[in-house]
C-alpha cells in the first residue's frame, strides 16, 4: 500500500459522508457512501477481506482518496447519487437510458400540462414528472389510450378554429382548452387523478371517483353522476385482471429482481398496490458478471426512489438479493415517506415464488434483447461478406436528398451503430449551392456538397457510408471523396431504389445479391430512415417558407416578428382576419406597425 494511503487511513473522521477513490492520474474512479468513513473505506484494504474481482481490481488502482463529510447517513445516500451522475466513475454500477423501454411524461411546468409517452428522459423542468420505463410498452398504450377515453383531455397542440373549439369538446373528449372554456386550476385537477394511476395508486383515486358521483346523484345531477360512473367502471376493467396472490393485499409493496449474461444485466421492478400489479419497469446496466449483485439492485432502487414521490414509495421492498447498504438505504426511505419502510430478501413461501416471477421477466426480457443483438450481429457479419470489408461495419451512415423540383433542398444524415439507429448522430442539412433552386434541381451536385461538409469536419469515421442512389449518385460523391483523399480510407457504396441494387466504387455493374438477405435488408432499413429523416426536415422547411412568404413582404416586420405573430394566430388566415387593436395584443407589434400589417392585408380600405 502507499504511504500516503496509509496516512489517509489512519486520519479517516468517524462520521458518515461520502469517499471518492482516485487513480495515478488522479481520475475519480469510484464513489461510495458510509455510514463511518474511517470503518468502511478501511475495510477495502483489510487482506483478509475477501472483495470480488471488480472491488479488487478498482482497489489495485486506488492512488488517493478524497470524502466529504455529511450530517447524517441520509444526506450522505442522496449525494453519493448526485455525484456519480456528475462524475460517472468507471467502477460504480451505473445505468443505461436504455432507449427499449418508455416513459409517461407530465409536463407540470406547462400552463395546460400535456401526458405523453416518451423514450428520452429529459429534465426541462424540475416540475415536469417521468414514470417508468414500462417494459410493456404495448399495455402502456392501451392505458393511456383508456385514460384518453375516459378523462377530457387536449386534444390538439393548437386550435383547429379561431373562436370556436372543435368536435371532440362537443363529443365531451376535450374541455375546450383552445378557448380557455376550463381553467388551468380546473383541467390540472383532471391531471391530478390520471398522475394518480402512474403513481400506483387506483384504488385511492376510485375512492374520489365514487365519492364525486355520491355527491352528484344526491344533488340529482344524474349526468355527472353517470360521467363518474363511467370512469369508475374504466378504470376497474383496466386493473381488474391483474391481481397477484398474496395474503395481505392492503400492503403496498415493490419486489425487485436480476438476470445476468457475460456483459449485461436486465433488472425488472414489480410494483404492486392493493394485490394488483399495476406496472413492470425495466433498467439495463453494462456491468459484468462479476459485479455484486445485490448493488446493482441497490443502485437501481437509489435511482428509481430519488425520481418519484413520496407517496409512490412502497411500505414493503423485496429484493432478490441482500442490500450492501440496506441501514442507511432504509433510513433514507423512511424520511422521505415519513413513514416506515420494511426491506426483506425473502426465502420460502410466497413472497419467494413472487420474486421467482420477477427473475423470470428479467431472464425472458435479457433473452429477447440477445436475441435482437445476434440478429443485428448476423446482419452486419452478411454485410461484411457481401462488400468484402475486412471487419463488420459497425457504424455505418446513410445519406439522403430530398426537394420538390430543387425548391427548399435538404439532406440528411442518419448513423446505425451496432445496428441500431443512433438518433444521437443524426443530421439534417440545408443545400447550400447557389444554383440549386425552384426549377433547377442537382442531386449529385447536392450529395457532393453534403459529403464534402460532413468529412471536412473533425467527427468519428464511419465503417459504412451508404448513399441512396445509384452508380451516378455514386460516382459523383466518390470524385469529392478522391479530390479530399479519402476515397481510399473510407468504405462507400449506393443503393438503388427500384431493385434494391448495390453499387461500389468504379464498378458499372450492381453486386449479384438477393434482396431478402439480412444484410441487404439491414442497409434497407438505414436507406428508408434517411428517406424518412429528409422528407420529414423537407416538409418542415416548405412549411416555414409558405408560413413568411407572405410576411416578409411587409415593410418593418422582421423575422422575430413574424414569428411572434405567427405564435399568437397560429396562421397567415387568422392575422389576415385580425383587426388593428387585436394585432397590438402580439407582443413587439406597436399602433403603427399593426396599422401597416392590417393595410396590407386590406388594400382596398
Amino acid at each position: 500500500m502507499p504511504e500516503n494511503l496509509e496516512n489517509l487511513l489512519t486520519n479517516l473522521p468517524s462520521d458518515s459522508g461520502v469517499y471518492f477513490m482516485k487513480d495515478k492520474e488522479g481520475n475519480i474512479i469510484y464513489i461510495g457512501k458510509a455510514k463511518s468513513l474511517k470503518k468502511r473505506v478501511k475495510s477495502y484494504f483489510i487482506s483478509s477481506q475477501k472483495h470480488s474481482n471488480r472491488i479488487a481490481l478498482m482497489v489495485s488502482q486506488i492512488r488517493d482518496i478524497e470524502f466529504i463529510v455529511t450530517d447524517t447517513e441520509v444526506e450522505a445516500l442522496a449525494l453519493e447519487a448526485n455525484l456519480i451522475k456528475q462524475h460517472q466513475p468507471h467502477f460504480n454500477v451505473l445505468l443505461k437510458d436504455d432507449k427499449k423501454y418508455p416513459y409517461v411524461c407530465i409536463t407540470w411546468s406547462d400552463v395546460y400540462p400535456r401526458i405523453f409517452i416518451t423514450r428520452k428522459r429529459r429534465l426541462n423542468s424540475k416540475l415536469d414528472r417521468y414514470y417508468g420505463p414500462y417494459v410493456d410498452s404495448g399495455k402502456l398504450r392501451e392505458t393511456l389510450d383508456i385514460i384518453k377515453r375516459t378523462f377530457p383531455l387536449r386534444q390538439r397542440s393548437k386550435p383547429l378554429y379561431k373562436d370556436r373549439p372543435c368536435l371532440n369538446y362537443d363529443i365531451g373528449k376535450c374541455p375546450g382548452v383552445c378557448q380557455n372554456l376550463i381553467t388551468p386550476e380546473k383541467y390540472r385537477e383532471i391531471i391530478n387523478k390520471i398522475a394518480l394511476i402512474f403513481q400506483g395508486r387506483t384504488d385511492e383515486l376510485i375512492n374520489q371517483l365514487t365519492q364525486e358521483m355520491s355527491i352528484n346523484a344526491e344533488n340529482l345531477d344524474f349526468e355527472k353522476a353517470a360521467k363518474y360512473r363511467d370512469q369508475i367502471y374504466s378504470l376497474t376493467q383496466l386493473f381488474s385482471s391483474q391481481k397477484v396472490a398474496l395474503p395481505d393485499d392492503t400492503i403496498s409493496r415493490d419486489a425487485i429482481a436480476l438476470a445476468q449474461d457475460n456483459s449485461h444485466t436486465c433488472t425488472q421492478l414489480f410494483q404492486i398496490r392493493a394485490g394488483r400489479l399495476i406496472s413492470r419497469l425495466g433498467f439495463f446496466t453494462d456491468n459484468n458478471i462479476n459485479d455484486e449483485k445485490g448493488e446493482i439492485l441497490q443502485r437501481v432502487l437509489e435511482e428509481h426512489y430519488h425520481h418519484i414521490d413520496s407517496l409512490e414509495i412502497p411500505s414493503e421492498i423485496l429484493v432478490q438479493y441482500p442490500l450492501p447498504d440496506e441501514e442507511i438505504f432504509t433510513n433514507w426511505l423512511r424520511v422521505k415517506k415519513g413513514k416506515k419502510v420494511t426491506i426483506i430478501t425473502p426465502q420460502k413461501q410466497q413472497k419467494a415464488e413472487l420474486i421467482s416471477m420477477v427473475e423470470r421477466n428479467a431472464k425472458i426480457e435479457l433473452e429477447r434483447s440477445q436475441k435482437f443483438s445476434e440478429g443485428n450481429l448476423q446482419a452486419m457479419e452478411d454485410l461484411a461478406n457481401i462488400l468484402d470489408l475486412p471487419m463488420i461495419p459497425r457504424r455505418i451512415e446513410g445519406y439522403d436528398i430530398s426537394h420538390i423540383q430543387g425548391s427548399n433542398a435538404v439532406a440528411s444524415r442518419v448513423v446505425f451503430i451496432d445496428g441500431v439507429p443512433a438518433k444521437q448522430h443524426y443530421r439534417h442539412y440545408k443545400i447550400q449551392n447557389p444554383d440549386i433552386k425552384i426549377g433547377h434541381s442537382d442531386d449529385f451536385a447536392s450529395l457532393q456538397e453534403i459529403i464534402k461538409r460532413r468529412f471536412s469536419r473533425q467527427e468519428e469515421s464511419p465503417d459504412l457510408v451508404m448513399i441512396d442512389g445509384g452508380k451516378g449518385q455514386l460516382s459523383s460523391v466518390c470524385k469529392v471523396l478522391e479530390e479530399m483523399n479519402l476515397l481510399s480510407k473510407i468504405n462507400i457504396i449506393s443503393l438503388a431504389k427500384k431493385r434494391e441494387e448495390i453499387f461500389l466504387p468504379n464498378q458499372s455493374q450492381p453486386l449479384s445479391t438477393n434482396s431478402e438477405q439480412i444484410g441487404v435488408q439491414l442497409l434497407r432499413r438505414l436507406r428508408d430512415e434517411a428517406h424518412r429523416f429528409a422528407i420529414t426536415f423537407h416538409r418542415q422547411q416548405r412549411l416555414k417558407a409558405s408560413r413568411r412568404s407572405i410576411l416578409d413582404d411587409i415593410n418593418g416586420l422582421g423575422f422575430e416578428r413574424q414569428k411572434l405573430l405567427l405564435a399568437h394566430f397560429n396562421s397567415i388566415d387568422y392575422i389576415r382576419e385580425a383587426t388593428v387593436k387585436q394585432l397590438q395584443e402580439v407582443s413587439g407589434i406597436g399602433e403603427n406597425l399593426a396599422q401597416i400589417i392590417y393595410d396590407y392585408f386590406h388594400p382596398n380600405n
